[in-house]
């Protein structure tokens, strides 16, 4: 089976003004380098626009509605200083929700092996109650909850090796045993949570790194911590929060990754997939805010999605 490929033109409407480093030009970067041929065997999926009970299972009830009305037909409304709305923000944030769920349907039918969803904006720090950090609605939780929803699993895993902490994904795992939450970023940096005394029910794992960590120290945490743990959980569905600020260049943060880490620790999480749940895996775009530096760290995770076990 291929890779699935979902990303929809409208996630590119979605703009929070001049300056913001969560621009559209990132997902126009990541698109571009896609384009390649050697990434012609990747089937290409436009995503749905989701549907706000999708959106229910992890937000509260009338959060959709609420972030949807807040979408100004002009200019901009800022929801905090850093998550701004434009014109295309509310259908950016619905087809990025239909993306995680549309990928979420072909992986557990068997037309896909994995996919990764190109979307913006991101969702991580989306929490049940509030936009944050850029994000508005939680994609990443709300691929978990259409999996067990829809598809009866009763595991489910999210990993997210974003340089920030994913703190609306760990609210919504941290008091459920069915799902497991495990996170690799940067600490102390925004939003201010993810110190390894952080468990839950014992289904999260925080492996918080110091400023300057490189890829050596990044993957020893995963071999450490993160991918024993997520053997011990046995997932049904892998979901990874795939944000690329971890990066050497990117300038939102400190740590030191290259594109091989990213390529790593994809096909790390991949024989985790292929163990447990027959390879089912499915990617979001995150964070990453250099464009360069973007545009070649998902070019090095989608070149491993496609390497088959």
């Amino acid at each position: 089976m291929p890779t699935l490929l979902v990303t929809h033109p409208d996630c590119i409407a979605h703009d929070p003004g001049r300056g913001h480093p969560e621009a559209p030009a990132r997902l126009s970067a990541i698109l571009d380098i896609f384009r390649e041929p050697e990434f012609a065997a990747v089937i290409q999926q436009d995503a749905p626009l989701g549907r706000e009970a999708d959106i229910a299972r992890v937000h509260d009830a009338g959060f959709a509605g609420a972030i949807l009305a807040a979408v100004p037909a002009t200019g901009h409304a800022a929801l905090d200083a850093d998550t701004i709305l434009s014109p295309g923000s509310g259908n950016a944030a619905l087809r990025a929700v239909g993306a995680v769920t549309a990928a979420v349907d072909a992986v557990m039918a068997g037309t896909a092996d994995n996919a990764f969803c190109a979307v913006r904006p991101p969702g991580h720090h989306a929490e049940p109650t509030h936009a944050m950090g850029f994000c508005l609605f939680n994609s990443i939780a709300i691929a978990a909850r259409h999996a067990q929803a829809i598809h009866g699993a009763k595991r489910v895993a999210i990993v997210d090796f974003d340089v920030h902490h994913g703190n609306g994904t760990q609210t919504v795992a941290e008091s459920d045993p069915s799902l497991f939450f495990a996170s690799s970023h940067q600490y102390p940096l925004y939003p201010g949570t993810g110190a390894a005394s952080e468990t839950g029910l014992g289904n999260v794992v925080n492996a918080p790194l110091a400023a300057g960590s490189d890829g050596r120290v990044f993957r020893r945490a995963f071999e450490t911590r993160i991918l024993p743990a997520l053997d011990a959980f046995a997932p049904e569905l892998l979901l990874v929060s795939a944000g690329f600020d971890a990066h050497r260049a990117d300038p939102l943060a400190g740590l030191e990754l290259e594109e091989a880490d990213f390529a790593w620790v994809t096909a790390r999480l991949m024989e985790c997939a292929a163990r447990h749940c027959g390879g089912k895996l499915v990617s979001v775009l995150e964070g990453g805010y250099d464009l360069k530096a973007l545009a070649g760290s998902a070019a090095a995770h989608l070149r491993t999605l496609m390497k088959q076990n």
